[in-house]
């Protein structure tokens, strides 16, 4: 099987890059870069259901899906 997505720095831009949103609401509450348990619960809500989709469709590892995070 071919992934999309081999590691977490990938996944991180591809999320920001789709949503863009969510992306800037971070940057202006300067939790961005705080790391996943600083996002709102939305961007949270969002990530995970966006890995789930990607593990899913085969686009991404269970192995990443389990340790990836935002």
């Amino acid at each position: 099987m071919t992934y999309t997505y081999t590691t977490q720095q990938q996944l991180r831009a591809a999320f920001w890059e789709l949503h863009k949103a969510m992306d800037l609401q971070a940057r202006a509450d300067g939790v961005r870069s705080a790391g996943q348990n600083a996002q709102h619960v939305d961007t949270r809500m969002a990530w995970c259901d966006w890995i789930d989709s990607l593990q899913r469709s085969g686009q991404i590892s269970e192995a990443l899906a389990q340790r990836a995070t935002l």
